[in-house]
Parts: C-alpha cells; sequence; structure tokens
C-alpha cells in the first residue's frame, strides 16, 4: 500500500539521454524535468515519514474502562506497543495476540479508503488488516439503489468470513452504522469472529433499525421531509426515496470536526450516498449467536453525529464485554485520531 519512491541516478538518467547533439537541448530540460520529479518524491517520502514519527508519540488522551458490565470482564494489563522498547519487545507482542487479522468495516456514505491511516499502522505493528467496501460502497460497483436489506448492503463481508480457511478468525471492526453489519455477521457467522469492535458504531439490540440510533441526533424530521435536498430518489419522485446524503455543510460539522483539512477534503470527493433500505431494517439477534459473541466498544467523546450520551445509552442497554473511550474524537477517530484508535485496537487483540 502506499506510493513507490524510485530512486534514479545520475548514470541511470544519463543511459536514458543519448541521443544527437541536436538533442542536447531538449535532452537537458527533460533531465532537469526527472530530477526535479526525484527531488520532489525524495521530499515527499522525507515528509510522510517525518509525519509518521511525529505521530508515533502522540496518541492522543485516551481512556479505558474494561471488565464492568458483563461477567466475562476483567481488568488486564496490556503492554504498549509506543514504548521505548517496542521494537525490541515486538516479536513477544505479536505472540501475544492470538488473532492477527482486522476486517475493518466503514460506516455510512464511507468506503475502505477511508481506514488508510489505521491499515497502515496495523500493518507496521505486523498485524494483518483488510478493509472492504460494502455494497454499493467505496468502489464497489453495486448501484445503491438495488440496495434494499441489510443482507445485500453486508455480502461483501459475509462472503469474505464464509471463504476464510475453516480454522481462521478474524476480529471485526464496524464504524458507525458498520456496526449494523458486524451485528449481522456475528448472528450469521459467529465461529468466523474473535472479536466484535464497535467504533462509535450503531450496536442495536433485537428488533432495532440502525437509524433509530441517529434518528434524534440528526433531526430526522427536517432532514427526511419531502423538500429535503438530502435525500435520493433512485426510482423517481413517484417512488419512496432509496438513498440519502448529507449536504457537505452538515456533514462536516456532524462528522468531521476534529479532521484534518487533508482528510475533510479526501471525504468531500469520495463519500457515497447512503443506501436507505439497509438503515432502515430491524435486526434479528439471537442469544444462541449474537448473545455469545465478544462485544467491545469504542466511544468518541467529541462526536457530533454519535453524541456520548446517545453511545453510552446503547452500552448500558446492550452491554458489551468491554468500554473503551477516546477523548477529543470527533465521529471520525481514522482521521481525527488515528495513534489512540490505534493503540485500542491493540489492546483489545491482546485481551485472552
Amino acid at each position: 500500500m502506499g506510493n513507490k519512491f524510485i530512486c534514479m541516478s545520475k548514470k541511470d538518467t544519463k543511459n536514458g539521454g543519448i541521443g544527437s547533439r541536436s538533442k542536447r537541448g531538449s535532452l537537458s530540460k527533460r533531465r532537469t524535468s526527472v530530477e526535479e520529479e526525484f527531488l520532489h518524491k525524495q521530499a515527499l517520502a522525507m515528509a510522510i515519514q517525518q509525519h509518521q514519527l511525529s505521530q508515533r508519540f502522540d496518541n492522543g488522551s485516551m481512556s479505558r474502562r474494561l471488565g464492568s458490565t458483563s461477567s466475562r470482564r476483567r481488568a488486564a494489563t496490556l503492554s504498549d506497543p509506543f514504548s521505548t522498547t517496542a521494537a525490541k519487545q515486538l516479536p513477544e507482542f505479536l505472540e501475544n495476540i492470538k488473532t492477527k487479522k482486522f476486517v475493518l468495516v466503514h460506516g455510512e456514505g464511507f468506503g475502505a479508503w477511508c481506514w488508510y491511516k489505521s491499515i497502515a499502522l496495523l500493518e507496521e505493528s505486523g498485524l494483518l488488516p483488510v478493509a472492504l467496501d460494502l455494497a454499493g460502497c467505496g468502489i464497489d460497483t453495486t448501484d445503491a439503489k438495488n440496495v434494499t436489506t441489510l443482507a445485500e448492503y453486508s455480502k461483501p463481508l459475509i462472503d469474505f468470513l464464509h471463504n476464510l480457511p475453516e480454522d481462521e478468525k478474524v476480529i471485526l471492526v464496524g464504524h458507525s452504522s458498520g456496526g449494523a453489519c458486524i451485528s449481522y455477521a456475528l448472528e450469521h457467522l459467529p465461529d468466523k469472529i474473535s472479536k466484535a469492535v464497535y467504533l462509535c458504531g450503531t450496536m442495536v439490540a433485537d428488533g432495532q433499525r440502525p437509524f433509530d440510533v441517529f434518528a434524534e441526533e440528526l433531526g430526522s424530521a427536517e432532514l427526511f421531509s419531502p423538500e429535503s435536498k438530502s435525500l435520493i430518489y433512485g426510482n423517481g419522485k413517484d417512488n419512496p426515496p432509496t438513498g440519502f446524503m448529507f449536504e457537505k455543510p452538515h456533514l462536516q460539522g456532524l462528522y468531521f470536526n476534529h479532521s484534518p483539512t487533508k482528510d475533510v477534503a479526501l471525504a468531500m470527493v469520495s463519500m457515497r450516498l447512503i443506501p436507505l433500505g439497509p438503515m432502515m431494517e430491524k435486526l434479528s439477534l439471537s442469544a444462541e449467536k449474537y448473545g455469545t459473541g465478544r462485544r467491545f466498544y469504542v466511544q468518541t467523546l467529541d462526536d457530533n453525529a454519535l453524541s456520548p450520551d446517545v453511545q453510552e445509552k446503547l452500552v448500558r442497554e446492550n452491554p458489551p464485554e468491554g468500554v473503551l473511550k477516546i477523548k477529543g474524537s470527533d465521529h471520525c477517530p481514522f482521521f481525527s485520531k488515528p495513534q489512540a484508535l490505534h493503540k485500542i485496537l491493540l489492546e483489545i487483540a491482546q485481551i485472552a
């Protein structure tokens, strides 16, 4: 993943510039252009490296509450992969993690692209992250108007889990409405899931809809009125709306109040409309399957899309095994607090 920076020696550039003397002026300009491009790439590589180093020790303010709300909860002493001895401890640190594959599931309107920072950090830690595009999202070619059920929406995730080797399990991470998808997966393929992490996610109970979590928070009466510019009528105005897309001013204030400008810009050009059908579907979750899963909830404490109060209510009404919190994070901690999120994911992975 990422850009490849190819270093070219002067010898290489000379070998590429063999020609007649009449072309020397042109070749000289071309060589200057190549050298400038090389220097630009070299500077960019150094800038990225410096950014990673500066971020490595800026974990953000984070609080943790583990083992407080179910019979299986426990206190745990967890190693810090960002300590000064991290490099020496890395092999031992990996030995303490039984499940090394993370499957990252995006929320409404997003795609696999939103996890780029988390993917890089997990890979650097020796783990195996996989980010998926749900149906009609990211670069998935499904027309969103045809995604009408949670089963259709979650199909890429379910297919991925089905195709895992028989004895392999993964850690699922579901952001926002992606929480409903990992709940669906817990119900249908519990044996493939080691742990399920709800990142400011829609951890709804049996019989609830993902949309119910957001309804009061987002002022649904106004946003879903017939005059709303956010509704998408994929099958024509005479039929019910098939999708939803926030207007950009709403989106920035709700989702990205602490996210870097460059990440907001990326989101503005990458987000797609949200299929309404899956958001309006009531989940059917059983105690025998979903109820036996190991669930963890990560709260974002400066979230304007899903407030801390709403997240606390979800945790209270449908208690997980552990609750962790990221201070100073908006609704997209993979943008605003990637290091703090990464540390939490490693902590959860280490819990026996």
